[in-house]
């Protein structure tokens, strides 16, 4: 029966990732500091993961050719590394920005901000030569682009930080340096073996700096640690499992076109929650951004169908391929 809800997989999976602002939010009212919330995220998340393996040994296995698994397994050491070190340098770095960010600025902005990230990782693998801008992809970022100074420009001054665009943006920069790297190990270790590892080096990370920094304040009450497991539970582990479901049946880039619809829900559940509602301008920049994003994967859809070429090597559904948004 899943076989046939794959795109209801991708949907669900967007709509956690679209509550995880909404969940921080909550736990900033509940008196939750940014660094306990990065901490019991990461923490928890690499916890459940851990345990999700131990319990299911099937997910330690590459879908892989066995002349692939061989030389996979062989590499092990380098890659059990890498993974962690995206963990540690590249995830802590993004979602500690983001979340600085989720401080100042209004959950819906946010994402809106956050979700050029796809455009940056079209527009950089290009750069790099790891991409192709054909004429249809540079009039999609073009529209991109053309929609984020929408979202700008109809910014009220009540709402807008500067210093948090500043970290929004620099949350969704770190986010595709950290995807062109995770592209080079994705494809090698079981995802939801890279995704704890991932997880592992992260906590690692914010272990230390809670250490050098004098602790983390865990002292707030019950509703504060339900947020915090919200965001582990829902908005990590259970969003990023559902994305692998619904991958695994819909294709990439199916997957990432339905992934648009993250930043639809964070925008809407803003709005019915914290009473965050967008200017007609932004919803217009915003719908100009995410039409940008489908039109991307879209092209590369019927690219693919229409003839065998080399796999495109970045596609934006990498980093969920390996941990949970934002």
């Amino acid at each position: 029966m899943l076989d046939n809800m794959g795109p209801a997989l991708c949907l669900l999976s967007a709509a956690c990732f679209g509550a995880m602002a909404i969940f921080g939010k909550l736990a900033y009212a509940a008196a939750v500091s940014p660094e306990a919330l990065l901490l019991v995220r990461f923490g928890l998340a690499a916890v459940l993961l851990s345990m999700l393996l131990l319990l299911r040994p099937g997910l330690r296995r590459h879908l892989a050719s066995p002349g692939r698994v061989s030389s996979s397994t062989r590499r092990a050491p380098r890659l059990l590394m890498l993974a962690l070190g995206l963990g540690v340098f590249g995830y802590a770095t993004q979602a500690s920005l983001y979340f600085s960010a989720l401080e100042l600025m209004d959950a819906s902005l946010l994402s809106l901000i956050f979700y050029t990230c796809p455009v940056l990782v079209t527009l950089t693998a290009a750069v790099m030569g790891r991409d192709r801008l054909t004429l249809g992809r540079c009039a999609a970022l073009a529209g991109a682009c053309c929609g984020t100074l929408l979202v700008f420009a109809g910014t009220g001054g009540v709402h807008f930080h500067p210093l948090g665009a500043i970290l929004a943006f620099g949350s969704a920069v770190t986010y595709t340096s950290y995807i062109l790297v995770s592209d080079t190990v994705v494809h090698q270790l079981p995802p939801v073996m890279l995704s704890a590892l991932v997880m592992a080096g992260a906590t690692l990370t914010l272990t230390a700096r809670a250490a050098v920094t004098g602790g983390v304040d865990l002292s707030f009450g019950l509703r504060g640690w339900f947020w915090l497991a919200c965001i582990a539970i829902v908005s990590t582990v259970l969003a990023m499992l559902t994305f692998f479901a619904g991958l695994r049946r819909t294709g990439p880039s199916t997957a990432a076109i339905l992934s648009t619809f993250e930043p639809v829900v964070t925008m809407v559940l803003a709005a019915l929650t914290l009473g965050e509602f967008l200017t007609p301008l932004q919803v217009a920049g915003g719908v100009l951004v995410l039409s940008s994003v489908a039109v991307m994967q879209i092209r590369r859809t019927g690219r693919g169908a229409g003839s065998r070429q080399v796999r495109d090597p970045v596609e934006f559904d990498g980093p969920k391929q390996t941990v949970a948004g934002g």
